[in-house]
């Protein structure tokens, strides 16, 4: 049985949850320990009296007991993550993950003992005053070591969260507003920093706090006194020593482990005839890795995506059962009894696998690289948009007319688009895709793919008067319009990757603007987006229409060009 088996508190799913809470304990006590720097660039005081809350919260009994224990369990899964991967080829996003989160300890445990240790056995007053002037006065390397460490605690926390929330589905919308956060954060914490030190390096200010005999004495003493001063090193010798020999024992028992394995191995075989022979206990995905093989793993090769997923071709009913978490991802797929996660299965014997969603190699996607815009299903409405008789509009015209009517033409349309609120997917000859509701509701991305309609039909009447004498037929435009659910991802080869949608959705817009010609109508939309919309359609025809791929007839209104050119007004 792999450890990934194991059920109850000590599950992979358990230590991961406790990893990911030790964490998001840490970071909410560095957030508010930060802000509380930035406090400085409105004076030392009220930096002071800003800790006095945020000491209320971490230094009573509880908090205390949180924080520590926190700090010893994230410290302690870390180690055991490092232990616990087969092989330490990862994408960058993980491995500045992993190095910054082993430098951390190195970088701010001197500040630790110097005042949060220091304060909690000796009474030593660890205001700002104090601790800045420390660093910014007397000991200005430490403080540059302190500020390094800010940067890389916040960055390693950082990297987590987003690894941690990129999948859901609000997230994308927040990216934005998250990523200026975390930039001014740290910035405003360090230039509080700053402006503290510049304050307590001010004559007249040293002069002043020098008034302050209880803090001086019992400060003086703690610095004074020769048992104290030994006390705290061996404390920090204690530390530093724990922590580089607990890492020493992660090396020895990976080195060791290596030893041991070169002994019993298994082979897995790629469709390419590749053999990668690994240590028993490593996963399909870490094999494929090892291997300098190009694998799809958007997740990082926790289980939550099936992009890692194989296919075992030949006896799959002896290997290792999978977990609830792989489980779970495999029926939300559909996934065949023979389909497996890469990253979740760990073979007890040799195996031949084919990767079912393995990339092409190219030099935009190197081997153990992941794709940083993985498809997600969301509720969208697709307009497609395209020119009637163009063959005979421009058979005559000589090619830069040609050119000149289309781009006055994809003007139109991408400014209605977007004033819209939509996005222009792609212009496929003289035809146009737009999405709506990648940012809002479905209910307003059927609006403004009607307010978008009705605008294009608008300035196209304007541009056919325009271009009246000109052109051998009057220029006439059909517009498709449906929603529902499409997959929405970067898509694409090399440099040309877009983000762009594809599914059922997609292919019933494009249907509904080719119907659209079949009934010499402006606009063709699907009874969804009636619905959704609550466009005011009295008046307006209706059909149903056989649409490939579906079983039953779909209702749909025509809009003749004379009702198109003016939004549709919700129903009262």
């Amino acid at each position: 049985m792999t450890t990934a088996s194991v059920t109850g508190i000590f599950s992979e799913r358990s230590i991961r949850r406790a990893r990911l809470g030790s964490g998001l304990v840490i970071f909410i006590f560095v957030l508010t320990h930060l802000s509380n720097h930035a406090i400085g660039l409105i004076s030392v005081s009220a930096a002071d009296k800003a800790a006095r809350v945020f000491m209320a919260i971490w230094r009573n009994p509880l908090g205390t007991a949180i924080f520590y224990s926190s700090v010893l369990v994230h410290i302690a899964l870390v180690l055991r993550a490092i232990y616990m991967r087969r092989s330490l080829v990862m994408p960058k996003g993980e491995m500045a993950q992993i190095v910054l989160g082993l430098m951390i300890p190195l970088l701010l445990m001197d500040h630790v003992i110097g005042t949060r240790i220091a304060h909690d056995l000796y009474g030593y007053v660890d205001d700002y005053e104090t601790v800045v002037g420390t660093l910014w006065i007397r000991n200005p390397t430490n403080g540059l070591r302190q500020g390094l460490g800010v940067i890389a605690v916040w960055i390693h926390g950082c990297i987590g969260l987003h690894f941690w929330l990129r999948y859901r589905p609000w997230y994308p919308d927040f990216a934005p507003l998250l990523l200026a956060l975390a930039i001014l954060v740290p910035v405003l914490s360090l230039l509080g920093f700053v402006e503290m030190g510049r304050t307590l390096a001010d004559p007249s200010y040293q002069q002043a706090v020098a008034n302050s005999p209880y803090k001086a004495t019992i400060n003086s003493h703690f610095a004074s006194n020769p048992e104290v001063r030994r006390e705290v090193a061996e404390i920090r010798a204690l530390l530093y020593g724990a922590f580089s020999l607990s890492l020493l024992t992660v090396v020895v028992a990976r080195a060791r482990r290596k030893l041991t394995e070169r002994l019993d191995q298994v082979a897995v075989h790629y469709p390419g005839g590749e053999v990668i022979r690994v240590p028993r206990g490593f996963s399909v995905l870490e094999a494929s890795r090892l291997g300098g093989l190009p694998h799809y793993s958007v997740c990082g090769g926790k289980g939550q995506c099936s992009t890692c997923r194989v296919q075992i071709l030949g006896d799959y009913e002896g290997l290792p059962t999978p977990d609830k978490m792989e489980q779970t991802t495999l029926r939300r797929i559909n996934a065949g009894a023979d389909v497996r996660l890469a990253c979740q299965l760990r073979p007890d014997r040799d195996l031949a696998v084919a990767p079912l969603l393995v990339p092409a190699v190219e030099a935009a996607l190197p081997a153990n690289s992941q794709e940083t815009s993985p498809g997600r299903e969301r509720e969208i409405a697709v307009l497609f948009v395209d020119i009637r008789h163009f063959t005979t509009l421009t058979e005559t015209r000589l090619p830069f007319d040609v050119v000149f009517l289309l781009n006055r033409y994809f003007a139109i349309i991408g400014k209605a688009v977007e004033q819209a609120g939509g996005r222009l997917d792609k212009f496929i000859g003289d035809g146009a895709m737009a999405l709506f509701g990648l940012n809002t509701a479905p209910e307003q991305a059927c609006r403004q793919a009607l307010t978008a309609a009705a605008a294009i039909v608008a300035e196209i009447e304007k541009l056919a008067a325009e271009l009246a004498e000109e052109l051998a037929l009057p220029l006439r435009i059909a517009i498709g319009i449906h929603t529902g659910p499409a997959v929405v991802g970067t898509m694409g080869y090399g440099r040309v990757r877009s983000m762009t949608a594809i599914g059922d959705t997609v292919n019933v817009a494009s249907r509904l603007e080719s119907a659209a010609k079949e009934f010499e109508a402006a606009i063709v939309i699907s009874e969804p987006v009636a619905n959704l919309s609550g466009a005011d359609l009295s008046g307006i025809e209706s059909r149903e229409i056989n649409v490939r791929g579906r079983a039953l007839p779909l209702k749909v209104y025509v809009i003749p060009r004379e009702k198109a050119a003016a939004p549709l007004e919700g129903k009262d």
